[in-house]
């Protein structure tokens, strides 16, 4: 069987201004542009910086050099890097800017425009009723912070994002669960909370059991749902290796995305950068939404190619029987219909899988932002187990992290879901039993304040407002918390538009290369670096790092107990508490004396002996999705002429990091900006829609009018439109074990705009 037949998927067919590679020369020119630029000095000192990435979780940094990774290897600094940091080396904010500008002013910038202000260089409050935010001072704030939280625990939460450090992040769930508090709410909630929990359940870790020199010896990959190319560039090194050593890269996604069949990596610049390098050896195109059907059909496939590893599945896995089973009863005819991939597609893959003598699967937000994420992270764990990739080098389970240090936040217990052994080692350092309330994750968190339930937030960092569906909702939610405390290195349009009812304070402060104190992060795969002290750029700049605001406001509030919290402002002591609490974190706990950056312990599984109860990995069976989309006039269109019901994908574009957007538009899609929806040609003809005609966009909670239609490789039912601008048209469908929002399939009515039939 020809085990390599389509490195370019069914839906092919790009737009005009498609380019044929992904990355390529458009970086160099990017990196040729900043340094020749008044920035470049600043730029180039800390790109050389011994401080982790500040982009994704594939970063590199800390004391190996700015341009190293975990491996030693050199040159691993990506476009992502330096966009990251070009914001972050932006002058300030000027000084009367706040003065002069009105809120409603302010709530009409883009999430580019409200980034470009610059940064953030003094604490500012917009006060009940009051049309601007003002300066405010540091006594001020904090009493206000003090009252606002010595309320009841049950009614003070906390929302975080990746970008601070393991310190900021230990310190907060300390200081929110002293005060009793489980309301822990982060970022993670919103994207790979389907992957801590099933991989939790399956293999009793919540991260990836893959290491960066695993996946080195690997001979495939499976990726799906990710779009590497622009999210963690730097993986896409790694699969170039891989395709150069004879490998064969699985790629999984309802879009083409042109860096996944080629991409032009500045790393390998006499192979790669201008002529690209082949990424897919098949690429596959599912329905949005039908990922469970596609893996199980790969299952499938594999008992029927004999390719089922059985001595591994009895000595190593528990309930592996019923998944097997589940595998062989469905009709192939159920399983191609529901993920529309044919079966001669699926046993392509199946037939790669099994001939290959390792295989890491990796995924994103793609296989997670669905109302059945967790099945859809326990299928490809399934697949891995049958086929016996697991449990040793070269083969595994790998979630590809987005952000550079969402995963340390969880590790450090910024999570309603705290695991035992912290939980066992907090009460012992409190003295007092932890039995505390479930806790609002983030989707519980913006319920509950919608309902009144919360009166007071602090937000270390993220956009709380801009990454959450239905805009309209989140903004109502937010306007009935009495106390908003943002802690921020730059506005964003949450800082706008997520406004307190009584007190929004934004607090600016030092980014990760600009702290007075040594600090941590941990990369997606599970190795921790140790960033150096820096300086701010910025002159006469009122700002403070979060941990000693956090240290500062917790004294404030808690005395000294369970810790001298204003001890802890050296981050040392910090990380001495971390070792004694944190399981695989001990070796911080003498990191400031040995400089030993490290892979935390019990993570990375090389044997087939995994952390659950039984030793066992446990597999779990996987309903088939209901994939059934409204009608026209379930969304109240009585004459559906020139419209069609789609499946529509929200993401990010080229160019952006998690709500932060660094341009317009999307080059490598072909999309010029933000407001355009990218369709199959096949559909648009169908609904008898033009390459450039305006449409309209209607969800369940609201619509967009004026949409650009823009022709590109999706396949057809299917459609993709940017994140957080179309969070306005539709509502939270929650995964109910994971609460993360189905970002992912979004079911919308499109059909052309009243101004495009009038000009008609």
């Amino acid at each position: 069987m020809d085990t390599n037949p389509q490195p370019q998927p069914p839906f092919h067919e790009p737009n005009a201004d498609t380019p044929a590679i992904g990355g390529g020369l458009p970086v160099i020119e990017y990196w040729a542009e900043h340094s020749l630029s008044p920035e470049g000095p600043k730029l180039w000192k800390t790109l050389f910086h011994h401080s982790a990435c500040l982009s994704c979780s594939w970063g590199t940094g800390g004391q190996k050099g700015g341009f190293t990774n975990e491996a030693g290897e050199k040159l691993q600094r990506c476009m992502k890097s330096v966009e990251a940091i070009s914001a972050e080396i932006q002058p300030p904010v000027p000084a009367h800017f706040f003065d002069t500008h009105t809120i409603a002013e302010l709530q009409q910038l883009s999430s580019l425009e409200a980034d470009r202000l610059g940064r953030l260089s003094f604490p500012v409050i917009r006060r009940a009723g009051s049309s601007h935010y003002e300066r405010i001072t540091w006594d001020e704030i904090y009493a206000i912070a003090t009252d606002a939280f010595q309320k009841p625990p049950e009614r003070v939460a906390s929302y975080s994002s990746g970008r601070g450090s393991n310190e900021a992040a230990f310190l907060l769930q300390l200081m929110m669960r002293t005060l009793g508090s489980n309301n822990l709410a982060d970022c993670s909630d919103l994207c790979h909370a389907p992957s801590t929990t099933a991989l939790k359940e399956m293999f009793g870790t919540n991260t990836s059991i893959v290491s960066l020199e695993s996946l080195k010896q690997a001979d495939c990959v499976v990726l799906a749902g990710a779009n590497s190319p622009y999210n963690h560039p730097r993986l896409m090194n790694e699969l170039i290796k891989l395709r150069d050593r004879g490998g064969k890269v699985i790629v999984i996604n309802p879009v083409m995305e042109i860096g996944l069949v080629k991409f032009g990596s500045p790393a390998f610049p006499v192979k790669s950068l201008i002529p690209g390098s082949e990424i897919a050896s098949l690429y596959l195109q599912p329905i949005p939404g039908s990922d469970v059907a596609l893996f199980v059909g790969i299952q499938k496939a594999l008992i029927e190619q004999g390719y089922v590893k059985q001595d591994f599945l009895q000595a190593h896995t528990e309930d592996w029987e019923a998944v097997l089973e589940q595998a062989r009863s469905l009709s192939w005819e159920t399983l191609t219909a529901t993920c529309g991939v044919s079966r001669s597609e699926i046993s392509a893959a199946a037939t790669i899988i099994g001939t290959s003598k390792g295989v890491v699967f990796g995924w994103a937000m793609g296989i997670t932002q669905h109302a059945n994420g967790v099945d859809n992270v326990y299928s490809i764990a399934n697949t891995a187990l049958i086929s016996g990739h697991a449990g040793r080098m070269g083969a595994g389970v790998m979630p590809v992290r987005g952000h550079s240090n969402v995963q340390g936040f969880g590790s450090m217990g910024v999570t309603v879901k705290l695991k035992e052994e912290i939980k066992q080692a907090l009460e012992q350092l409190l003295g007092r039993s932890l039995n505390l309330p479930k806790g609002y994750h983030t989707r519980d968190l913006i319920e509950a304040a919608e309902a009144g339930k919360v009166e007071s937030l602090i937000c270390v960092g993220g956009n709380l407002y801009g990454a959450n569906p239905d805009s309209t909702q989140a903004k109502r939610a937010l306007g009935n918390i009495n106390t908003i405390v943002y802690l921020a290195t730059k506005p964003n349009i949450g800082h706008f538009h997520g406004l307190a009812k009584i007190h929004t304070i934004i607090i600016p402060v030092l980014n990760r290369f600009e702290n007075p104190h040594k600090t941590t992060v941990e990369s997606g795969n599970n190795f921790v670096r140790l960033n150096n002290e820096g300086k701010t750029h910025l002159k006469e700049a009122d700002l403070i790092s979060e941990v000693e605001f956090l240290t500062e406001l917790a004294h404030r509030l808690l005395g000294e107990y369970p810790v001298e919290w204003r001890k802890l402002q050296d981050t040392r002591y910090v990380r001495q508490l971390i070792g004694s609490t944190i399981p695989g974190y001990e070796k911080i706990a003498t990191i400031d004396e040995t400089q030993e950056e490290f892979t935390i312990s019990g993570r990375i599984v090389t044997e087939p002996h995994f952390k659950t109860p039984s030793g066992k990995a446990k597999m779990f069976t996987t309903p088939l999705p209901n994939l059934t989309l409204p009608t026209p006039q379930d969304f109240g269109m009585d004459h559906p002429q020139n419209s069609l019901v789609l499946a529509l994908m929200t993401g990010r574009s080229y160019s952006q990091h998690n709500t932060v957007v660094y341009k317009i538009g999307d080059q490598y899609r072909g999309m010029p900006h933000r407001h355009c929806i990218l369709v199959n040609r096949l559909d648009a003809e169908r609904a008898n829609w033009a390459e450039h005609d305006r449409v309209t966009v209607q969800g369940d909670a609201g619509r967009l009018d004026n949409v650009e239609v823009i022709y590109g490789a999706v396949r057809a039912g299917a459609a993709l439109m940017f994140y957080p601008e179309v969070n306005v048209i539709f509502k939270a469908r929650t995964e109910t074990r994971s609460g993360t929002p189905a970002y992912k399939r979004v079911p919308v009515l499109v059909y052309r705009d009243r101004h495009s039939l009038e000009i008609a």
